[in-house]
């Protein structure tokens, strides 16, 4: 069994530095800076935004914006 990870080199929206992102799976990668996951999105360029993952105790929700 051999087993490989993907490294590329990206900049960071976390902590804003470019650094070397290891693919976890084939859309999820981790920050080698700050251990931020990142989830790679493909649209005219490839970018990458913070991961969210949902809690399963609580239900989703969208906070209002303020006005002001």
């Amino acid at each position: 069994m051999k087993i490989t990870a993907e490294v590329v080199n990206g900049e960071c929206p976390t902590c804003s530095e470019l650094t070397m992102l290891v693919g976890l799976t084939n859309e999820l990668y981790r920050c080698m800076n700050c251990g931020a996951d990142l989830e790679q999105h493909i649209n005219g360029k490839i970018s990458y935004l913070p991961h969210i993952t949902k809690p399963t105790d609580a239900d989703a929700f969208v906070k209002e914006w303020k006005n002001g």
